[in-house]
């Protein structure tokens, strides 16, 4: 308890709430007796705080290594590697079972032992050499090491390469901590952009009746593609639940009732017309768009169930 406020840790630290005493109207602490801009700022700062979660993980990140694109010449960089970072569908890559994010740790042929591989020429020139013919790679996934057997196409459809991957050579470039908070929220500001104007273009789109490139998630496809993350290592774990964090403080923000940001609408109305909106009626139009958005979440569980458990 720090000045009448009463703050707290949860078991899952993720994010953060505001929650609103009930107090009769007449209390002089009361949230409706507040001026108007202070409850603007309580109502502001539950979504906040999402973005100090982001700055503080992304933060994480550049001081244990922020994984970086690198080119085969460069040097500097911890862990350097070569990772897959597409793969074409109905390719030699697909029918093996290699993923994205996965890391080829060494190649061997027939012809060739087991050589370790940190550069991407190195991976394109030995899957050149060997079209037609099997061959094994090392991988590295997440804790799991293993080997898979592939075979380069000799004539692969135009625009896809031999074995139907597309490799990038990924090292750690770290910064000491004085200067890993200021790239952390360097980045927060970078993602929020990214995300706003991810958005925009989203709803242009649709009012120009074009598909808006959008795809809804759920619990369960966050819980999804976090797994796919994790998989990647801890920087990319990381990295995503700061840029998740970061997308629910805007989403958290927009003018929608049952969202912070239809709080802050309501705050505006009051602005305006110089008294608050019957309690009544914010409830009612809270409680329908409420409504809304579980029926809304119940679909996309079922769709993210058919996507990533195909139970359905």
């Amino acid at each position: 308890m720090f000045r009448g406020t009463l703050y707290s840790i949860n078991l899952l630290p993720f994010g953060a709430f505001v929650r609103i005493p009930e107090e009769a109207d007449d209390s002089s602490s009361s949230f409706t007796n507040k001026p108007l801009w202070q409850r603007a700022l309580i109502i502001f700062n539950g979504a906040f705080v999402f973005w100090l979660v982001g700055a503080v993980l992304f933060s994480i990140v550049f001081m244990v290594g922020s994984p970086t694109i690198v080119d085969d010449a460069e040097t500097g960089f911890a862990d350097l590697k070569v990772q897959i970072s597409a793969i074409s569908p109905s390719s030699p890559a697909q029918a093996a079972g290699l993923k994205v994010g996965d890391t080829i740790m060494q190649v061997q042929s027939s012809t060739l032992k087991a050589q370790n591989v940190d550069k991407v020429k190195e991976v394109q020139d030995f899957i050149g050499e060997n079209r037609g013919k099997e061959v094994i790679l090392t991988v590295r996934r997440g804790g799991l090491v293993f080997e898979l057997s592939a075979q380069p196409r000799l004539s692969p459809p135009a625009g896809q390469a031999p074995l139907g991957v597309s490799l990038v050579r990924t090292g750690l470039k770290s910064y000491p901590w004085y200067l890993a908070g200021f790239e952390g929220i360097k980045a927060t500001f970078e993602a929020t952009a990214i995300i706003i104007s991810a958005y925009g273009q989203s709803l242009a789109r649709i009012f120009q009746g074009t598909p808006s490139g959008l795809e809804l998630m759920g619990p369960v496809g966050i819980v999804g593609i976090l797994s796919q993350g994790m998989e990647m290592g801890l920087s990319y774990f990381l990295q995503m639940i700061g840029f998740l964090s970061i997308n629910v403080a805007i989403l958290n923000l927009l003018p929608i009732p049952a969202f912070d940001g239809g709080k802050l609408m309501f705050l505006g109305i009051e602005a305006l017309r110089k008294k608050p909106v019957s309690r009544q009626v914010e409830e009612r139009i809270t409680t329908v768009f409420f409504a809304l958005l579980i029926i809304l979440m119940v679909f996309v569980t079922i769709k993210d169930i058919r996507n990533f458990r195909g139970l359905l």
